[in-house]
This record gives structure tokens, C-alpha cells and sequence, in this order.
């Protein structure tokens, strides 16, 4: 028997990802700061949550590990990520607690503006108790962000889920996604950003964060985080990215597509690295593949609803774009 045929034979699902599932209030109007947005549009989002719905609609079986408030919002957010496929069985409602808002407001070249609300934060109450083992070990790539270290009890499941899903041989991926305002201070954020690259595989995050983290330089900055782990993506948003592991190293140029919201555009990118890891693609054609996959997720607007399936990857694949150049 091969391989990857045990792989499959032992595990019925592909990918867990744990941390915050949120509400995404967009903003109707473009290019336009908070203050000046006429109205929202309500949309399901959190990077995680982005991410298992990213691995989803490229075809792979996804599961989710999160709590959400026991109000209407956490009931949307539960059957939002159903409705992609998604396992919930491990998503909990939080009675005392309350489902994160997220007010987005995309200016003119794509960036967001955007504040939380929701004080206490259901994401932030999941439990060490609550965390399965066995619900794990059922996957084959366990997939974290550092929002969920930023406070206990979220801190202390997250490092629990982390280290079962190490030592049941998951490879472990991990996306910072920096939200500096949601930590007590930049130290904090930066020590325990970095506890969470100590037990990561994979890591990706955007250059902004690589320089928080590992200073300027993008290639010297992934020189050190491989240091942490195997393989290293470091976005550049219309620049496409960079990816490093011990063979190899290059730029992997963007696509060009007609860009109307980056909201959840890594997450779809971090679903293209998981993608190419499960079927042991090598680095240049991982990150050619989650190129595409984020650059077509900016051309809706809202996380979840603009993620691509496999079939629009494939077909702006063909297509091809600009060469990669690698050394």
C-alpha cells in the first residue's frame, strides 16, 4: 500500500483550523473611511474560519475548532460555515460571552480600515476542556493563528490543540495575522507570535508582519524564520510573494486581476499553502498555486463570500502571468 493511501485511510479529514470566527461589517460604499460608511453588508469572516472555508471550496475535507456567542450572529456563523461543508461538531456557543464584530471599510486601493466590537469575546472563552484529542488526530494538517494567544482561556486551548495535534504527526501551519490592537502591547504580541512559530511547520504572513517580527528585509527576515519552521511564505500583496524552505528559495510573481476588496485574501493564499502541502508540491509551485487563490479572492468583496473554488484557481492558472523570478 502506498503512502499516501494509509494517509488517507487513517484520517477523514484533511484540515482543522481553530481561532476566532467573527462577523465582517462591510461597508456598501468603496473607498471610503468608517465615519463615512452609509451602511454594511454582513458577512461571515475570522482568518481561521476563512481559511477552513478556503481549503473547503478547493476540494479538501475541513473542520473548524472555535466558540461564538449564543445569539443570532453565532447561529449565522455556525451555518455559514456548514453551508461550505465545513465540520462544526467542535464549534461551542458561549452564553455569558459575545460573538465578535468586525467593521470593515475598504479604501480605494483595496486596503481596510476596520475596528471590533464585542467585549467579552466569545472566541476568546474556547477552554482547554473543550479541546477533543481525538477530533484532532482525525486530520492531517492543524492550522492556528495568534488572535486566539492573545488571552486565556483562548491561549491555553489554542497550546493544548497545538501540541495534540504535534503529537498526533499533523503538520502544524500557522498564520500570525498581526492585529496589534487586540494585544496588551507590541511586546506581547511579539512573544507570543513567536511561541506559536516555536511550534509551527509552515508559517505565513504578510511583509509588514515579517518585520514586526524579524525586521526589515524580506529575504533575511525569512532566513531567520526558517530558523522556526520548514517552509516560509511571506505575502507582498500586488507583488505576489516570496516563499523559502532549505532547497529553495525565489519570488513568485502576483496575477493580475481586477481588485475590489483584500479582505481575506491571505487566508485564501494560507488555503492554496495547505492545498499544495497535502499533495507535497514543491515550494515554487505552492506558492505560484496560493498566488492565485489570494488574487482571486480580491476580486469580490467580504472574506468568505470571495474565496475561489478549485475550478476558478485552475482556469486563471491557464491563463498564466508574469514569469517567477528564483535563484
Amino acid at each position: 500500500m502506498k503512502e499516501d493511501d494509509w494517509d488517507q485511510m487513517k484520517s477523514n479529514l484533511d484540515v482543522i483550523t481553530l481561532g476566532e470566527l467573527l462577523i465582517d461589517f462591510v461597508s456598501v460604499k468603496r473607498g471610503v473611511y468608517l465615519k463615512e460608511a452609509p451602511g454594511f453588508e454582513k458577512d461571515a469572516g475570522g482568518a481561521p474560519a476563512n481559511v477552513t472555508v478556503a481549503c473547503s471550496r478547493l476540494g479538501l475535507k475541513s473542520g473548524f475548532i472555535g466558540k461564538v456567542g449564543a445569539d443570532e450572529f453565532g447561529l449565522f456563523l455556525i451555518d455559514a460555515l456548514e453551508k461550505e461543508g465545513v465540520d462544526v461538531t467542535n464549534v461551542y456557543l458561549d452564553k455569558m460571552a459575545s460573538t465578535m464584530l468586525a467593521f470593515v471599510s475598504v479604501a480605494k486601493d483595496g486596503e481596510r480600515d476596520f475596528i471590533f466590537y464585542g467585549e467579552p469575546r466569545a472566541d476568546m472563552q474556547l477552554a482547554p476542556d473543550e479541546i477533543n484529542k481525538d477530533y484532532i488526530a482525525r486530520a492531517r494538517v492543524f492550522h492556528f493563528g495568534s488572535i486566539s494567544l492573545a488571552s486565556d482561556p483562548a491561549r491555553s486551548a489554542t497550546l493544548r490543540a497545538v501540541n495534540a495535534a504535534k503529537d498526533s504527526g499533523l503538520t502544524i501551519t500557522y498564520d500570525p495575522n498581526l492585529r496589534l490592537n487586540l494585544w496588551e502591547s507590541d511586546a506581547e504580541a511579539k512573544k507570543w507570535i513567536r511561541i506559536g512559530l516555536e511550534k509551527a511547520d509552515v508559517v505565513k504572513m504578510d511583509d509588514k508582519e515579517a518585520e514586526f517580527l524579524m525586521g526589515p528585509g524580506v529575504e533575511r527576515a525569512a532566513e531567520e524564520l526558517l530558523g522556526y519552521v520548514s517552509k516560509v511564505f511571506i505575502s507582498l500583496g500586488s507583488k505576489g510573494c516570496y516563499y523559502a524552505d532549505d532547497d529553495s528559495c525565489g519570488y513568485s510573481a502576483p496575477y493580475r486581476v481586477n481588485v475590489r476588496d483584500t479582505t481575506g485574501a491571505g487566508d485564501g493564499f494560507m488555503g492554496g499553502v495547505i492545498y499544495g502541502i497535502l499533495r507535497k508540491w514543491k515550494m515554487e509551485k505552492m506558492a505560484s498555486f496560493s498566488n492565485a487563490v489570494g488574487a482571486l479572492t480580491t476580486c469580490g468583496t467580504g472574506g468568505i463570500p470571495s474565496l475561489p473554488t478549485l475550478n476558478t484557481v485552475l482556469d486563471l492558472l491557464s491563463r498564466g502571468r508574469g514569469r517567477d523570478k528564483t535563484r
